[in-house]
């Protein structure tokens, strides 16, 4: 009976992301970043058709949309908060606050411990704080249940970024770390956990999962170090492995109908080869003891403690060996892989391979037949989602700067923002990216935006905006 209720829970899935007239989780229904019957703005800025704005700490966590409610993660002064506003005016319905001994160690620039985008159901909202675990309230902000973990423990101490999923009656989390990296999935309703996979070979990683759906089958798929994997649903156990991922992940799959594809980038390859030993050792270690110091190293602390491996206070050669293993095997590329199967499915599965105008940071994106990439110093490229065949590779945009947010989609159109706060509204299709509008906002965006029926629902370094043509009734 139990195996029974779960099976009908996974298959209400995929009805259930396509009838909710929302933006449950990170990029919206399933993670693709596409709302297919949504009307946004073409034009819109600070000053441009703006419904409301409010102020909001920062956190590089995205907007989660249901109904008339958006919810929002915050971290300030040493308190978590999961936020719920009203969508039509932008009034803080409540806010729900959590204080911890300890918070994970983050990057005070690049990364928060607020980092994780919420999820929902229409009933539950469920976040993720790596400083102590999965949380689920009611739609008014009452605790329905929570599932403690130890703080998080990711490369170098940047901090976490995946955000947990809700598939059927399930809440799935995946803990990349730098050490004891799992899978887990919870019960929606009790915060039971049901099962718990280990990730032994998969360090640190910012990948959030997705689903697929054939028949009575749901698999999770995520990526990671070197491997994309798919999990079955239901018991956690691996179906099936791709081989040939970056070194290092930060962007999420995305599924279309059964085809999966993934692009990432990590240094350490021929556009950014990773210095030897010697060379490194030559030009930092001056007191020549044969190892570097904290106080000789020149790129900051989070990237000494990426590298010193073993956590002894030195980055030494046995250290740089093992980072230039792992470098070595992987590869940065877009993917497209023939969803199913079992076991390594590496040869079987991989439809086609690409390997240039790859972002570091923003995923993927498909919308009608193609897959778009957008990249830092703002340059997007663009495929034929079903051979691999480019269209147009690394086309500037006219907005420069790195980019942390990743590309959705709707009504024809490509929104992007990069983090230096220059948002790009893009013609889909053509023979090269056509810029129908940008707008700069003056300040860091790192949230990847919603979209929501008529509506935008972007966050800046400092803003909460709602843009939209005309107001929410």
């Amino acid at each position: 009976m139990k195996r029974l209720l779960a099976l009908i829970g996974l298959v209400t899935f995929a009805a259930s992301i396509e009838a909710a007239p929302a933006w449950a989780q990170f990029r919206g229904p399933n993670g693709s970043g596409v709302a297919s019957d949504a009307k946004p703005p073409a034009k819109f800025g600070p000053k441009e058709n703006v419904l409301w704005e409010i102020d909001l700490p920062f956190a590089p966590s995205s907007p989660c949309v249901w109904g008339d409610h958006i919810f929002v993660t915050t971290y300030d002064a040493g308190k978590f908060q999961i936020r719920a506003y009203r969508r039509s005016d932008g009034e803080n319905l409540w806010a729900r606050g959590y204080e911890t001994a300890v918070t994970e160690e983050f990057h005070q620039t690049e990364g928060s411990p607020a980092a994780s985008t919420p999820a929902t159901d229409g009933k539950r909202v469920v976040n993720y704080f790596g400083s102590f675990g999965l949380v689920c309230l009611d739609y008014k902000g009452a605790e329905l249940w929570k599932a403690p973990m130890p703080p998080a423990q990711t490369a170098g101490g940047f901090g976490s970024g995946t955000s947990p999923i809700i598939v059927g009656n399930r809440v799935i989390l995946n803990r990349d770390q730098q050490a004891n990296s799992v899978i887990m999935a919870f019960d929606l309703e009790t915060g039971k956990k049901i099962w718990e996979t280990g990730r032994a070979d998969a360090p640190t990683s910012y990948s959030t999962p997705v689903a697929w759906k054939k028949e009575n089958r749901t698999d999770i798929i995520v990526a990671g170090s070197l491997f994309l994997r798919g999990y079955d649903a239901e018991k956690g156990t691996v179906r099936w492995t791709v081989r040939g991922l970056p070194s290092y992940t930060c962007p999420s799959p995305i599924v279309v109908d059964d085809m999966i594809y993934f692009c990432g980038w990590s240094p350490g390859k021929s556009d950014s080869p990773w210095p030897s030993w010697s060379s490194t050792v030559e030009k930092l270690d001056k007191n020549k003891d044969g190892k570097i110091s904290p106080d000789e190293y020149d790129m900051g602390a989070v990237w000494f403690k990426t590298q010193d491996l073993d956590k002894d206070g030195y980055i030494t050669k046995k250290d740089w060996a093992q980072i230039e293993s792992l470098m070595a095997r992987g590869e940065n590329v877009a993917i497209a892989i023939k969803a199913g199967g079992e076991e390594d499915v590496t040869e079987k599965n991989v439809v086609w391979k690409f390997n240039r105008g790859l972002p570091y940071v923003p995923s993927i994106l498909h919308y009608g037949g193609r897959v778009y990439m957008i990249k830092d110093g703002g340059m997007m490229t663009c495929l034929d989602a079903k051979t691999g065949e480019a269209i147009y590779t690394q086309e500037r945009i006219d907005a420069v700067g790195s980019y942390y947010a990743s590309p959705v989609a709707a009504d024809g159109r490509i929104y992007v923002a990069s983090l230096n706060g220059r948002v790009s509204v893009i013609k889909a299709g053509g023979s090269k990216p056509e810029v129908l509008h940008h707008a700069d906002f003056g300040e860091r965006i790192g949230s990847t935006m919603a979209l929501v029926e008529g509506n935008i629902y972007l966050r800046t370094k400092t803003k909460l905006y709602a843009f939209g043509e005309k107001p929410l009734k």
